[in-house]
């Protein structure tokens, strides 16, 4: 399955996500968020296993370059989340690049890592998606959700064993969706760390793959968009 590169904009900067379409007619449109790595062979293969379940799934693009590490890819990512604001901008740009694509169908997000972060600032934002999914994703923000915001439901799929998400961090998130008065579910994996959706090797010692975390993670997804599009 080849994707297909859709170019959009934020502001002036150029940006190139790209496009996996299902054989057939898709059931719904899926933005997904890649890791501060921006798009990797991971995330690609979870967009192509989108599309073969029958959704089109568009992977967004966060810098509109790619980083040569680790260190490139930090650096890359605080200069678009240092203003809150200005961070939503740029995934709001995505956004309207799959609704362009798919202007008909219901949307869902989702996000890895970073990514994970970035699905639910969309949420938080009061984004008009039918779902956001968090893979591993960072839950703090810098404008939490306020009451009657959040539309969409919220999947966050999480290690218990994430050193970069301490369990203060999601009591927080917890209390955050409480009184944003959110439809939210939490799943937690024992002894599972960051990353846990990844084969691959990484630079990030915080990081693990767990294949139990990954198969339950994306069969959850799955039963969501069933029970929401139903």
């Amino acid at each position: 399955m080849t994707a297909e590169p859709i170019a959009y904009a934020d502001g002036e900067t150029s940006l190139t996500g790209h496009l996996y379409r299902p054989a057939g007619n898709p059931r719904a449109a899926v933005l997904v968020f890649p890791t501060i790595m921006n798009p990797t062979p991971a995330v690609e293969a979870k967009a192509r296993a989108l599309a073969e379940a029958g959704y089109l799934a568009l992977v967004a693009d966060f810098y509109g370059k790619r980083p040569g590490d680790l260190d490139a890819a930090r650096q890359f990512a605080l200069e678009i989340r240092h203003t809150p604001l200005a961070y939503r901008q740029r995934l709001r740009a995505a956004l309207r690049a799959l609704v362009a694509q798919a202007p008909d169908l219901p949307i869902c997000v989702i996000g890895f890592c970073m990514g994970g972060q970035a699905a639910l600032e969309l949420a938080r934002d009061g984004a008009p998606v039918a779902a956001v999914v968090s893979f591993h994703g960072l839950l703090d923000t810098q404008l939490p959700a306020e009451p009657g915001t959040v539309t969409a439901r919220i999947l966050v799929c999480h290690g218990d064993a994430d050193p970069m998400v301490p369990r203060g961090q999601v009591l927080k998130f917890w209390e955050e969706m409480d009184r944003a008065g959110a439809d939210w579910h939490f799943h937690s994996y024992a002894g599972v760390r960051h990353g846990f959706t990844n084969p691959a090797p990484t630079e990030n010692p915080a990081t693990g793959y767990d294949a139990s975390a990954d198969r339950q993670s994306w069969a959850a997804m799955l039963s969501l968009f069933d029970e929401i599009l139903a």
